[in-house]
């Protein structure tokens, strides 16, 4: 489980196709306190480090993956945002994340605002998924708030501190990233279909 806070911003250093999979080397500090076998939510999909070396990592995303997410346009130099699971011990500095991404959506908007950030995005109506007026979506595995939400888009606002220790300072309109919905709004809109 994951939080949405972002620990640090990695770089993609390498990429290798092994069948219908693709295994990532990313560059981090935090590759030195990671293990096999341990959990990195990447953009906001949980992944599992297979190997450890020096200042580097790899972690492999299966096809499906690649297919619900924006994973497949990773290419070397691509920064990615990094948290390590949430300990048992941990504050919950953002809300419940769980590393497994909905959809995808497009960035159609980035507004400067003398200070900080708008930016807009749009994705599948045909999902169902929806969003809550100051709510909670992670985006990139960055938990944030939305407003301005409609049956398929949804704007955010990105503070100083946030644009500058993720990858938001790089996204521009065209860009895709990955959507997690609240998994309690998940639950209850469950519920209400059952009945």
């Amino acid at each position: 489980m994951f939080t949405g806070i972002i620990e640090a911003v990695g770089k993609v250093a390498g990429v290798e196709q092994e069948g219908t999979n693709k295994t990532f080397e990313i560059e981090s500090y935090l590759a030195s306190e990671l293990k096999i076998d341990q959990s990195v939510a990447h953009n906001g999909v949980c992944l599992t480090v297979i190997e450890v070396s020096g200042s580097s990592y790899k972690v492999t995303a299966i096809d499906e993956t690649l297919k619900k997410t924006s994973l497949g346009d990773w290419k070397a130099g691509s920064l990615v945002n990094l948290e390590r699971c949430m300990p048992a011990n941990g504050r919950f500095d953002g809300h419940i994340v769980q590393g497994h991404v909905d959809e995808t959506a497009v960035c159609t908007a980035r507004l400067e605002q003398g200070g900080s950030w708008l930016f807009d995005f749009e994705y599948s109506a045909e999902s169902g998924n929806l969003t809550v007026e100051k709510g909670s979506v992670t985006i990139n595995g960055v938990s944030l708030t939305c407003f301005n939400s409609t049956g398929n888009s949804f704007r955010v606002a990105i503070i100083p501190y946030t644009f500058e220790h993720t990858n938001f300072k790089d996204l521009k309109p065209g860009d895709k990233v990955n959507l997690e919905f609240d998994i309690i709004g998940k639950y209850v809109q469950k519920m209400l279909m059952r009945k």
